[in-house]
């Protein structure tokens, strides 16, 4: 017999890791084949058993046990049960009801090969995606995450059971820009606000204001920066962090794809997208041939800008903000693989050489080598000449201090102005999120007007 999607045993099966990962689409088509079982004070297995199945508990309780003695006993309301009871096969331990006990059992195949991962947008809903109430909504938000579809079911396992909870009061910071990294963290209750400060003495922009089942942090755990924000409780909070060390084993490393120059060319030529992430001054001393400039900080703005259709390679200096250039962009739907090394890991230049783009300016490299002429031959000139020369170059050097600062004026600006743009985003991507469940809303209401109707 089949199950029912949005009966109390279809919303339970939801939850179970990894069919929580699954579409609506795929999962009801997997609940229109699977049958709850009932047991009465049995074995649901038995040490040695082979068969090719996962055992999930849907009520009662389990106790696991070896030789007669008490491993662990699991009730269908704890977080161990969303995973399959004793899952090696063949079965190490006895698996047995305490009383009346519901469980599911399910095909290994379909737990250790979840379907590929289809980025399309999937229109059929589940109850269970927008239920507020829910305790366990940000362990539901947190699985059906692009980044963690694409983990293996072990590691999501050894994630929910390595987090840690941490409370924050209102007001309290959590993160500032310019600490090093070293956690990972989902919110699981509460609020908090994202601000930055484009310099030291530059005035604080509020960007984005982050809810249940956020994720932040990752940024500095995979390029080694410091942190690039502030964040603040915006109401009392408990997060669930994971260290760096669990981050990178668990998290990034199957998750991140790494390939080499040739291989690089291949998939250009196949029509991938080579996205440059550093700033736009690194771009132009040096560049790949057709890659396209966005700077990391700046990534978030022009994501819509980035087709869903086409895999992107990732390229910057050395490969560490690929790492978290590439990771925003899994997080969003992209397909992306990152350039083993960067920069520095393609052909070195010669010695003594600066690296020169194929848009640089050949008379602006004439005019400096006339300038060097200049001061080497003003060595070599009465003290006089050498006097004025002397001041020339001062000249020079002050005007070139000055547009220096400039510059830098002129890069903090644009700073603030990205950062506002990423405030603008990341307000519409919120506006949003607000009207698809506004939408999904009005969907059910209609169905029980309909139904009332025809009572």
């Amino acid at each position: 017999m089949s199950v029912d999607v949005n009966s109390e045993d279809g919303l339970i099966i939801r939850k179970l890791i990894p069919l929580a990962t699954l579409s609506g689409t795929q999962f009801n088509a997997l609940c229109a084949e699977i049958t709850v079982e009932e047991v009465q004070d049995g074995f649901l297995f038995k040490k040695g058993d082979v068969t090719p199945h996962f055992v999930y508990l849907i009520s009662g309780e389990v106790t696991l046990q070896a030789a007669g003695l008490v491993v662990e006993v699991i009730a269908a309301s704890s977080n161990s049960a969303k995973f399959a009871l004793a899952h090696q096969i063949p079965k190490k331990i006895d698996a047995v009801a305490n009383g009346m006990v519901r469980f599911l059992r399910l095909n290994t195949a379909i737990v250790n090969n979840p379907s590929p991962i289809a980025y399309q947008e999937d229109n059929s809903y589940m109850v269970i995606d927008e239920t507020k109430d829910d305790p366990d909504d940000w362990m539901t938000a947190l699985l059906k995450s692009p980044i963690f579809q694409r983990l293996p079911p072990a590691n999501l396992q050894k994630i929910l059971m390595s987090l840690e909870a941490i409370h924050y009061k209102k007001g309290e910071n959590i993160l500032k820009q310019g600490d090093t990294g070293d956690y990972y963290y989902l919110i699981k209750s509460g609020q908090c606000l994202l601000t930055r400060k484009p310099s030291p003495n530059a005035k604080e922009i509020k960007l984005a204001q982050l809810t249940n089942g956020d994720t932040f942090g990752e940024d500095s755990l995979l390029s080694g920066a410091p942190r690039n924000v502030t964040i603040t409780a915006a109401t009392d909070m408990t997060l669930l962090r994971l260290d760096k060390n669990q981050f990178v084993s668990l998290i990034k490393e199957p998750s991140l794809k790494f390939i080499d120059y040739a291989e690089m060319q291949s998939m250009v030529i196949k029509g991938a997208v080579l996205l440059d992430v550093r700033s736009q001054d690194e771009y132009d001393v040096q560049h790949l041939d057709g890659s396209i400039n966005a700077p990391f900080f700046s990534l978030r703005i022009q994501l819509k800008t980035l087709s869903h259709e086409k895999l992107v390679v990732v390229v910057c200096r050395d490969g560490k903000i690929s790492e978290a250039a590439a990771f925003l962009l899994l997080r969003h739907k992209i397909e992306a693989m990152i350039l083993r090394g960067g920069m520095e890991g393609l052909a070195p230049e010669p010695e003594n050489e600066a690296p020169i783009s194929a848009d640089a300016d050949p008379e602006s490299s004439d005019q400096e080598s006339h300038r060097k002429q200049a001061v080497d031959n003003s060595a070599m000139a009465p003290a006089s000449m050498r006097s004025s020369a002397n001041v020339s170059v001062s000249i020079l050097e002050d005007q070139v201090n000055t547009l220096k600062v400039e510059n830098e004026a002129l890069k903090n600006t644009n700073q603030q102005l990205n950062d506002k743009c990423m405030k603008l985003e990341f307000d519409q991507q919120n506006a949003e999120k607000q009207c698809r469940v506004l939408h999904k809303q009005v969907e059910k209401l209609t169905q029980v007007l309909d139904k009332l109707k025809q009572v």
